[in-house]
């Protein structure tokens, strides 16, 4: 098999790169893909630096057992803790994701950019590193997402549990004008919608809610083309799915790719 041919790669902590993986098969359609969630060590956030990378690591050497020509990182907290060592140990395209500070200060203007974020991107220098850059530290406030992950994770997205939180987590910041919410873990995109209507009824401002998906597929395009890497089949590409934990996370992953997030 040539280069060109072999899938590309996904992981995350668990389900939330799917919403990554969607946004890559819009734009590359013709290319195989193969993603793997590491469901039985879910959520990455509340782990240690060390844990994190032996993860990530893990779940690279799981994705270089299958052939993939290009690993994608679709989860933000293992990209803060581990993309070097990822890109030290492999030899082929390591691409990464970040929450999407850099457009929200773009279409941003005089209101707040609210970055949805577990405690390990939160806490990372590699973030905080980002903030400094674009001189955005003045502009944005951090929250915290605890046990989003883990909701999201259990299927809980229509829930009236998933309301209540997303009613906690906004309550602190009732009287700010918002512009953009930004959602610094790839979960949270399968809850955006919910996150808008919940904005809209409830804030002033533009109310934006951004994620970094297609900043990073385009990323993983750009390389590809570089590298000489992208197929040249013209059929439809397949997906295939793995776990680390129970078949049912297969069967939410499946789920997931078929929902509506845009």
């Amino acid at each position: 098999m040539s280069n060109s041919s072999k899938p590309i790669g996904f992981f995350d902590s668990g389900v939330g790169g799917v919403s990554v993986l969607k946004e890559a098969v819009k734009l590359l359609p013709n290319e195989n893909f193969i993603y793997y969630g590491d469901n039985a060590n879910a959520p990455y956030g509340t782990k240690t630096e060390q844990e994190i990378q032996d993860l990530s690591l893990a779940c690279g050497d799981f994705l270089i057992s299958k052939g993939v020509k290009a690993i994608v990182m679709a989860c933000n907290t293992a990209t803060s803790v581990a993309v070097r060592q990822m890109r030290e140990q492999y030899s082929i395209p390591v691409i990464s994701i970040e929450p999407a500070v850099k457009p929200a200060m773009e279409t941003s203007y005089d209101g707040d950019i609210i970055v949805l974020a577990t405690e390990g991107t939160l806490a990372q220098p590699r973030y905080n590193l980002l903030l400094e850059r674009l001189h955005a530290t003045e502009r944005v406030i951090n929250v915290q997402c605890k046990g989003l992950v883990t909701l999201i994770e259990k299927g809980k997205i229509n829930s009236k549990e998933m309301d209540e939180y997303i009613r906690c987590i906004f309550a602190p910041y009732s009287s700010h004008r918002v512009d953009t919410v930004v959602l610094g873990c790839t979960h949270y995109s399968f809850v955006k919608n919910k996150i808008k209507q919940f904005l809209y009824e409830n804030f002033h401002g533009n109310r934006h809610v951004i994620d970094g998906n297609g900043g990073t597929v385009r990323q993983l395009k750009r390389v590809l083309e570089e590298k000489g890497l992208l197929t040249a089949s013209t059929k439809k590409g397949k997906i295939t799915f793995f776990s680390s934990g129970d078949r049912k996370f297969i069967r939410l992953m499946k789920r997931l790719y078929q929902m509506n997030i845009d």
